[in-house]
């Protein structure tokens, strides 16, 4: 399983954000905030919160995932010399679960659109 720092980072990487702009956001050094991400500074509750504010994301979403829980990645083949990985959904309740965090980005990212 990935370490909170990790999880962070993917989000981060998601959402085109800097480390420079999430340091700036927490009033806190791009060295230590790098920190973070590599998992060598432990997270209070409130400092995942406000990470997760930050990202416009629910705090559950960096505690809770675990792409293992999501998809188990199978059978790899490559494609005009890329690696393709099929991946198969590997538990309903993370599969919903997923799909309903999905559907609140979608729809956050089209009230973002409108307005």
């Amino acid at each position: 399983m990935n370490n909170l720092g990790d999880t962070i980072k993917k989000f981060r990487e998601l959402k085109n954000i800097t480390r420079e702009t999430i340091a700036a956001e927490l009033k806190m050094s791009l060295s230590n905030y790098s920190k973070i991400e590599r998992g060598e500074i432990d997270l209070t509750i409130s400092r995942i919160q406000e990470i997760a504010n930050i990202l416009e994301i629910d705090m559950s979403q960096i505690l809770n995932f675990d792409a293992t829980n999501i998809f188990n990645i199978s059978n790899n083949k490559l494609v005009q010399g890329v690696r393709v990985e099929t991946m198969q959904v590997h538990n309903d309740e993370y599969k919903d679960k997923y799909i309903k965090i999905l559907e609140e980005e979608v729809e956050r990212l089209k009230k973002m659109i409108k307005s």
